[in-house]
């Protein structure tokens, strides 16, 4: 036994999916993610420029300190004519060249250290062989660097902040967003202070050792990217293209999908036309065909009569002969046009046919009718059913019971609309049952529902039905109408199982 599945919203192709939309945000958020993330590269490439060139130009200073102090050294006087230092001395010329030296202090033989800090920099320096750092304090914005020499060392008292070289200075120092630090033993001094943001965003830092043995100061630079600095414009230009690319595919989609509807409502309508055109040619056949006939008894019993009359019979004969040839004639006529436009036999274009996707197709074209009547069809039953049918035969049967149901279901409120189409095997043969709540069908009208030229419709041609009914039976089904037991009326196809399913 199939497994029964009850289908309260068909999920067809032609429906707006949220796929759409679903695709469409993740196409826009990966876009946009993939320009943030771009612009973001790029500002840290371009910090990671800038820290470096400020690394270089610190790295330049710091060593021009040894060289100073290796030139004092080196020219300092003999030990046989000592020079006291004085404003005159070399070294006391030294903060006129270099600003950021603030003072020059020299310690030998008779002149001790004023400070002990400094006599043990001197230690340190004659231990390592290059000039050594006092004790610091970066607070204050200077340190000194003592060179042990002989047989006088020199101490260099350096300022800090004017030891960056700002004309050359990559950033401007007011303005910028990146933090520049010199630290040493956890000891800090702000070069440019820069504007850290606290909370959520991206952080970049760089950390370098300048280029002096003496002066191992670390160079940290920092810079934090908040919300703000986001490529929000370009950003919200992507996002705007791509919901515009969408939306006009989406048209483009739904202008197919109305151009594909048309043609096959199209179709089915040059199909109907052609079996409306047999149908009502059979029935004008079979109404002209009595009189037609009783034209032609009455001629020959009027011709046998005359025979039998005197002078003129010749002529009344000829007239009675004529009128009955004519009548002959029009018969022939007519038997004609009915073998013109009678339907062929379908039967050699029986095939296996999947009643489901019979109705879904006929769901599809009238999808416009149920939207403008307000009605949500259900599809119920058995998920795959094959019939014995001629496809196109099928179709219109199934579009014309639907079309019928919807035509009813304006007699009564939009609240009360229901249409349900149940697909099931009963009694060996495949079933589609078409149930709406409309008003029903009369009990006067039940009995002629499926005659020819017969329709309760105002304009009707009364052989929508009758045509239905013909191509069922064609198709060795058949098609009967009830009324429901809840109200509304209930239309029955049934056609033979294919083989597979039989």
């Amino acid at each position: 036994m199939k497994a029964r599945a009850r289908i309260r919203r068909m999920r067809q192709p032609w429906r707006f999916s949220w796929w759409w939309v679903l695709g469409g945000a993740v196409i826009a958020l990966a876009g946009a993610a993939a320009i943030a993330r771009q612009s973001l590269e790029q500002q840290r490439a371009l910090f990671e420029t800038d820290a470096r060139i400020v690394h270089r130009l610190l790295s330049q200073q710091v060593v021009q300190h040894d060289a100073i102090l290796a030139t004092l050294a080196l020219l300092q006087p003999a030990p046989a004519a000592p020079a006291s230092p004085g404003k005159g001395s070399p070294e006391q010329r030294l903060p006129s060249l270099y600003p950021r030296i603030l003072s020059v202090q020299r310690s030998d033989a008779t002149t001790p250290w004023p400070d002990p800090a400094l006599a043990e920099a001197e230690r340190l320096s004659r231990q390592s062989g290059r000039a050594a750092l006092a004790p610091l304090d970066l607070q204050s914005g200077r340190y000194r660097l003592v060179l042990a020499a002989s047989p006088a060392s020199y101490a260099l008292t350096i300022d800090l902040q004017a030891l960056v070289p700002w004309a050359e200075w990559p950033m401007a120092a007011e303005t910028s967003a990146v933090r520049v630090e010199l630290e040493h033993a956890g000891q800090h001094h702000v070069v440019q202070p820069g504007r850290l943001r606290t909370g959520t965003g991206s952080r970049f830092e760089f950390h370098k050792v300048v280029a002096a043995e003496s002066q191992p100061f670390d160079v940290v630079a920092t810079q934090t990217v908040g919300w703000r600095q986001w490529p929000w414009a370009r950003m919200a230009v992507w996002m705007l293209a791509v919901a515009t690319l969408l939306a006009a595919v989406r048209h483009l989609q739904r202008q197919r999908i109305a151009r594909r509807r048309a043609e096959e409502l199209l179709r089915l309508g040059q199909v109907a036309r052609l079996n409306t055109l047999g149908e009502l040619a059979a029935g004008m056949a079979h109404e002209l065909n009595q009189p037609l006939t009783a034209v032609l008894a009455n001629t020959q019993a009027a011709q046998r009569l005359l025979d039998d009359d005197p002078p003129e019979l010749a002529t009344a004969r000829g007239a009675m002969a004529q009128a009955a040839a004519q009548a002959r004639r029009a018969a022939e006529v007519v038997g004609r046009l009915r073998r013109a436009v009678e339907r062929p036999d379908s039967g050699g274009q029986h095939q296996a046919v999947d009643a489901v996707e019979a109705v879904r197709r006929a769901l599809y074209l009238l999808e416009p009718e149920c939207q403008r009547r307000s009605v949500l069809p259900a599809l119920e039953g058995t998920s795959a059913l094959s019939v014995m049918a001629d496809p196109v035969a099928l179709d219109q049967v199934v579009h014309n019971l639907i079309l019928n149901a919807l035509q009813a279901l304006e007699q009564v409120p939009p609240a009360q609309r229901r249409l349900t189409l149940t697909l099931r095997t009963v009694d060996g043969l495949g079933e589609l049952t078409v149930t709406d709540s409309g008003p029903g069908i009369a009990p006067e009208v039940l009995p002629r529902l499926f005659e020819p030229f017969f329709s309760t419709r105002e304009g009707g041609l009364g052989l929508g039905l009758s045509l239905c009914e013909t191509l069922a039976s064609g198709m060795g089904g058949a098609l009967s109408a009830a009324n429901a037991a809840s109200g509304g009326a209930v239309f029955r196809l049934r056609l033979p199982l294919a083989r597979a399913e039989a």
